[in-house]
């Protein structure tokens, strides 16, 4: 018989998540991996605040997630433009070719 899944498993699943995006943005050079680890590290932080809000019973967890998403959404979009400009421009796409941005 398969135990239940508890929300100490959900919450050991947003951790581990956020410990693969969070190795991801720091080894990685090319810029779309790195946005995509971001990604990674706010879905943990999604998926945290749903168990919390699950656990708590209320909805602010999850009124929270819907912040967290308009954000994730305009990250990806400022993010992306960003990078495809660059990598335009210098045609690479590392992470090192942004330092061309300072003034």
């Amino acid at each position: 018989m398969i135990p239940p899944v508890g929300p100490s498993h959900y919450l050991v699943l947003s951790g581990l998540l956020f410990a693969i995006g969070l190795a991801g943005a720091a080894s990685r050079r090319n810029i779309i991996m790195i946005l995509l680890s971001l990604e990674l590290i706010l879905s943990a932080a999604n998926l945290a605040f749903v168990t919390f809000s699950k656990i708590l019973g209320n909805l602010e967890g999850q009124i929270m997630v819907f912040f967290v998403m308009i954000v994730a959404a305009a990250e990806v979009a400022v993010g992306l433009a960003i990078a495809v400009v660059m990598v335009r421009r210098t045609g690479k796409s590392d992470a090192d070719s942004f330092r061309n941005l300072k003034w």
